[in-house]
């Protein structure tokens, strides 16, 4: 649909918006999305929040789900191994914010949705890219993508990327290799075909404390009285995962499309920790089928509905061991744990006259963990937690009017179960006693486009009280574990503004300039908490700044060379419930430069280089949560 009449808050990120800065890592091009906050605790090692606070974060993806196209990189457990994809394999990625149940499942936060290469080309291309820079960085991405007939296309992407960190015990080595295949087999069939290995090996340098911190920034967590060091302990993770899928299209006539989608993913999990040693296999298949009928016969009325069913299961076999100098040692604790989540979604939309939208959709979910612990013996070792069924409605209206603005309004409940690395977290204990976070979000908004996209502006307002929400703990080992803290408000502004000023005049030094600014404001807070016999009700939300603001600036000189600056403010933030310790502001700029060299019409090299950090800035881009001690 068209972005400037949607009833959601919503954005688009071009290929070339994922090129302007690093092509290490999505983190800076997701970071300039109002509302998204993705963070990066060491390279390799990410955390993504949209709308809501990292307090769910610390080691992955929560609330949200993300997909590959049609197929959810978000697993029946709602974790989401968003390191493992490689940036230049994305052809764009679409923001989706807020609850939205209509046609994705349950989630809170939002949705993410990238499409990958390989799917309608519209041109023969082969790329490749080296890079080099600090901290014995190296990266080679390799890319193929061929239109062979009108009616089949493919993409052939592979990756590797090497570096030492900025820390100690911070090293990072990654191998990625994607295909996606379209083919258009008669008039009114068409088959996709995606598939994603991944192998990532990275070091996790451990939290330092404050004093250590200010002593040398670069270290990784030192031994304690009671604790070896996150170097002798060889703390890492070591992720392959298979992930792939393939999708149907059927265009039954010219008004009833069917489209259906198989999918799977396995993974093999190591990670030395501190205080264990772990091993994961994770095996996950789903199915996603939907019938779309639109009618636009109508000039004044035109409405579409959809109608479907997504489905996942999984099965977990979690091990977890004595860590010995980074050698696993006698067994700590052995779970099976088999989760499934169902959505069966209906979704009308009606457009009158091109002006007024009128959207309205339900989703029945659910959501159940069986288990079963293998060792140690227990009393009772096996179980079913059951996060009952639950209705997501939605309902949304867009008004267009003849200059190019329009405004919105929304209404949605939110439902996120907790994850499996919620339920049996480090402390490798099974939590039966976790509920789902939900609650009811209201919006609205306004979009404002000027002819030519020369100027676009797009400002969101939204109160999201949630129940039940999901807080991190920490045992003195160091180990986590989740609870629930009762209401949290969330109040949010979120506005962007994008300039594009096109010059193509020949004789000046500046051809374009493109400006693209984005504030959010994050007024969250605890209702009724209490734990531990600690009350921090009214107090701020851990993990969630007050305000963010990014900009990033887009400077084409000449014909063949530009220049792209990038800019990220952070205030203080909260790293602990009793808000009594705060991380401190920082601004983090980036700056890549670059010169086109064309040889013909079909041969082109570009060199690039730029610089992180310009400032030299003292920050974190992950700190720990309710850090014991």
């Amino acid at each position: 649909q068209p972005i400037l009449g949607l009833t959601s808050s919503a954005q688009s990120i071009s290929e070339q918006q994922i090129q302007k800065q690093q092509t290490t890592t999505l983190l800076p091009v997701l970071n300039s999305v109002p509302g998204v906050r993705m963070e990066e605790r060491s390279p390799g090692s990410y955390r993504l929040a949209m709308r809501g606070s990292m307090i769910r974060s610390p080691f992955g993806v929560r609330n949200i789900k993300i997909y590959m196209d049609e197929f959810p990189l978000t697993d029946a457990g709602g974790n989401t191994y968003l390191n493992l994809i490689d940036p230049n394999s994305i052809q764009s990625i679409h923001v989706i914010k807020g609850p939205d149940g209509s046609l994705y499942g349950a989630n809170s936060g939002g949705i993410i949705r990238m499409q990958p290469k390989g799917f309608d080309v519209l041109k023969n291309q082969i790329t490749l890219s080296l890079n080099s820079g600090s901290f014995d960085l190296f990266q080679e991405q390799f890319s193929i993508q061929r239109k062979v007939k009108d009616n089949y296309s493919f993409s052939i992407d592979h990756s590797f990327i090497e570096s030492d960190g900025y820390r100690d015990h911070s090293a990072l080595n990654k191998k990625t290799f994607q295909t996606a295949h379209q083919w258009k087999y008669s008039a009114n069939n068409q088959l996709r075909l995606l598939a994603l290995y991944s192998d990532i090996h990275y070091q996790t340098p451990g939290g330092l404390t404050e004093s250590q911190m200010n002593e040398n920034r670069k270290m990784s967590r030192p031994a304690t009285d009671f604790t070896p060091s996150a170097k002798e302990q060889n703390a890492g993770i070591r992720n392959q995962t298979f992930f792939g899928g393939i999708a149907h299209v059927f265009k039954i006539n010219n008004h009833l499309t069917h489209n259906i989608s198989l999918f799977g993913m396995y993974t093999d999990f190591e990670n030395p920790f501190i205080t264990n040693y772990e091993y994961r296999t994770e095996k996950n298949i789903g199915l996603r089928t939907y019938f779309s009928y639109k009618n636009n016969n109508n000039e004044l009325w035109n409405w579409q509905m959809q109608l479907g069913l997504e489905t996942q299961k999984g099965w977990n076999t979690i091990e977890n061991y004595d860590n010995h100098l980074g050698i696993p040692g006698n067994a700590q604790a052995k779970d099976d744990l088999d989760n499934s989540q169902n959505s069966l979604f209906y979704r009308i939309m009606i457009n009158y006259n091109k002006h007024w939208i009128i959207e309205g959709s339900i989703g029945l979910n659910q959501a159940k963990i069986d288990y079963s612990s293998i060792y140690p013996s227990i009393e009772n070792p096996s179980g079913g937690i059951d996060f009952r069924n639950i209705w997501m409605p939605r309902l949304a209206t867009s008004y267009l009017f003849d200059d190019g603005f329009a405004i919105r309004a929304s209404i949605s409940k939110g439902y996120s179960p907790p994850t499996l690395a919620e339920v049996r977290s480090s402390d490798n204990i099974i939590n039966n006693e976790l509920e789902p976070e939900t609650g009811i979000n209201y919006e609205i908004g306004a979009r404002w486009e000027t002819l030519n996209n020369r100027f676009i502006a797009d400002l969101s307002l939204y109160h999201y009280k949630m129940k039940n929400g999901i807080v991190r703990q920490l045992r003195e080992s160091g180990a986590e574990f989740y609870v629930n803290a009762g209401e949290i408000d969330q109040n949010g502004l979120e506005l962007s503004i994008w300039v594009n000023l096109l010059l193509f005049q020949s004789h000046t030094l500046v051809n374009s300039l493109n400006l693209h600014s984005a504030i959010t404001y994050n007024h969250y807070r605890f209702g009724d908490y209490e734990v531990d016999g600690n009350n921090y009700s009214n107090n701020k939300v851990t993990a969630v700044p007050d305000w963010i603001l990014t900009n990033s600036v887009s400077i084409r000189l000449l014909k063949n060379s530009g220049i792209n600056i990038s800019h990220i403010f952070n205030s203080t933030l909260p790293l602990n419930d009793a808000n009594t310790v705060f991380a401190e502001k920082y601004h983090w700029v980036q700056l890549k430069g670059f010169w086109n060299v064309h040889f013909d019409r079909n041969f082109k090299i570009q060199i690039f280089a730029g610089i992180d950090n310009v400032l030299n800035e003292k920050f974190s881009l992950g700190n720990d949560i309710n850090a014991f001690g």
